[in-house]
């Protein structure tokens, strides 16, 4: 009973995207009390579900989320589909009707991993996440063009979670990194978020008229509010091709048979961790301080293997 309960709850988020804790108790006739600790499992499993305690509370999911991927076999999903309409039929319940839709849509689009636009062939997500980051981006983008707004809960550089209104108005592609141009009700203007820090997306229901701004007002470099350095680098032969994806191709230049980098970096440990990354095949040049940063942090490295 437990199981089946825990997948009607989920059934019925993926259809209301929020219901109360009461509601489901009702129900699936168990306490407030097992709802809370069902969904406290769920949340466990990797389920992103999202519990707000109060009058105007209640138990969420993000729009985003969709079932994991090859959840079902093709035989459970028929056995699953053909228990589902048996049921429908008994209780004409909207909510599962509406699940089961889902469910079918979903298991339709499973055959496609990549996104094709046009001429450009584009796999957006990233090393087993099982399409969620490209669920993300399709989403982002049909806000944009129907003027969506969203709430998203966003994680910063520190790791501290937000979540906020925003009304996003570009995506944007640079080095790798999906952003996304939006206005942010929480900060009265625009920011730059990266996609992949939002963990998660919720559609509030209301629409927003677009805010006039020009590319010059986009921080493309990113770097506008953030403390920078200028660094050279000597690069080896076998790290070029690491290099080339870190730095680019157009700041690489060959002289005397070796290779270096002369450019502006945010100057921050993602610097130092990326530098590290590429053992002895990257070295500091300059400045000196960041010489003593990396030779600082091998030696941490080093001691933390000895005996």
């Amino acid at each position: 009973m437990k199981h089946e309960i825990m997948f009607g709850i989920l059934f019925t988020l993926l259809s209301k995207r929020k219901i109360s804790a009461g509601e489901l108790a009702r129900k699936y006739e168990v306490s407030v009390r097992t709802i809370y600790r069902y969904v406290d499992e769920m949340t466990v499993s990797g389920i992103p579900i999202d519990v707000t305690r109060g009058s105007l509370g209640g138990i969420s999911i993000p729009d985003n989320f969709k079932l994991p991927k090859g959840l079902l076999t093709r035989e459970e999903y028929a056995r699953t589909t053909e228990a589902m309409l048996a049921m429908l039929g008994q209780t004409h319940d909207a909510v599962l009707e509406a699940a089961l839709g889902k469910l079918t849509a979903q298991v339709k689009t499973e055959k496609f991993d990549t996104a094709l636009s046009g001429n450009i062939l584009v796999d957006s997500g990233t090393w087993g996440d099982e399409r969620r980051f490209s669920d993300k981006l399709t989403m982002l983008d049909r806000a944009i063009e129907e003027l969506n707004a969203l709430e998203i809960e966003y994680f910063d550089r520190a790791g501290e979670a937000t979540k906020r209104v925003v009304h996003p108005h570009l995506l944007i592609y640079k080095q790798n990194i999906w952003y996304i141009w939006a206005y942010c009700t929480l900060r009265g203007e625009f920011r730059t978020f990266r996609v992949g820090r939002i963990r998660a997306i919720t559609l509030t229901g209301e629409t927003f008229e677009k805010k006039p701004f020009r590319r010059e007002d986009i921080p493309l470099n990113f770097w506008r509010n953030e403390k920078i350095t200028e660094v050279k680098l000597r690069i080896a032969p076998e790290k070029l091709p690491y290099a080339e994806d870190w730095l680019g191709v157009d700041n690489i230049y060959k002289r005397d048979g070796e290779y270096f980098a002369e450019l502006i970096l945010p100057d921050d440990e993602a610097l130092v961790g990326n530098i590290l990354s590429a053992g002895s095949g990257i070295a500091v040049i300059s400045p000196p301080a960041l010489v003593e940063r990396i030779k600082k942090e091998a030696e941490k490295i080093s001691a933390a293997y000895a005996d």
